[in-house]
């Protein structure tokens, strides 16, 4: 893999280490985000919770997974509003309607965690 400049990555375990740098620099930059690092504070909380109330090895993982989404989509949300303020640092209207797209991903990945949380909650508290 080439890099902007003409930069290679390289091969083998110098493209893995490379590789490796990249992704701690994004989980850097991800760390100065406001947003992911309230979800990542929230994981701290929700990821032993299923474990701890014994939810069973399936739902505990399954609500795991759900919040890993969550981070991975504010992520993605993340990025493509940086590559929109580089591309359009004007407000245009497919701007905002980029942005917005990608806010409501966010929503929806929380709600849906939210949703799955409170269907395997009732149950739980049902069978008691």
């Amino acid at each position: 893999m080439t890099m902007p400049g003409g930069q290679s990555t390289g091969t083998g375990f110098h493209h893995f280490w490379n590789a490796m740098r990249y992704t701690m620099a994004g989980f850097g930059a991800m760390l100065r985000e406001t947003a992911f690092r309230q979800e990542l504070a929230a994981a701290v909380i929700l990821f032993p919770l299923p474990w701890i109330l014994h939810f069973g090895a399936v739902r505990s993982v399954l609500l795991n997974l759900l919040w890993v989404m969550v981070m991975i989509v504010e992520m993605l949300n993340t990025a493509i509003e940086a590559v929109v303020d580089l591309a359009s640092p004007e407000w245009h209207p497919l701007a905002k309607k980029a942005k917005d797209i990608v806010s409501a991903a966010v929503s929806l990945a929380i709600a849906s965690n939210a949703f799955a949380w409170g269907i395997f909650l009732w149950l739980f508290f049902k069978a008691k």
